[in-house]
């Protein structure tokens, strides 16, 4: 049975960007988040102890969109290299990381980047 913790539409305000613009007035992103793990053991014992928190993943995922980067695929990087450090039984990550209103000469949502690993 495959099982996953999904974390969707986190909203960030951070200063991640190619520009000085951005790095100094910041943007809106937004954080999606597909883990597979095994929640097996925690769907018949009901204890945190035996799942992979998601406040726990919302802190980290926080704290590295606090450190300013150039790129999305940095940060992405960042996030999904320290989630599977601090939870070695998380089997794989998707993450979609979105900068709303990038500045690209045109009208637009949002840019986005997915990194599977």
């Amino acid at each position: 049975m495959k099982s996953y913790i999904l974390l969707e539409n986190i909203v960030f305000y951070a200063n991640h960007g190619v520009f000085p613009q951005e790095t100094a007035v910041g943007n809106v992103f937004v954080v999606n988040l597909r883990i597979e793990t095994d929640l097996s053991k925690a769907a018949t014992s009901d204890e945190l102890t035996d799942t992979v928190s998601y406040a726990e993943i919302y802190d980290i995922v926080k704290q590295e969109m606090d450190v300013p980067s150039k790129l999305l695929e940095h940060v992405a990087k960042r996030i999904t290299s320290r989630l599977k450090e601090v939870f070695p039984q998380i089997k794989q990550i998707e993450i979609k990381l979105s900068k709303r209103n990038p500045p690209v000469g045109g009208q637009l949502d949002s840019a986005s980047i997915v990194l599977v690993e």
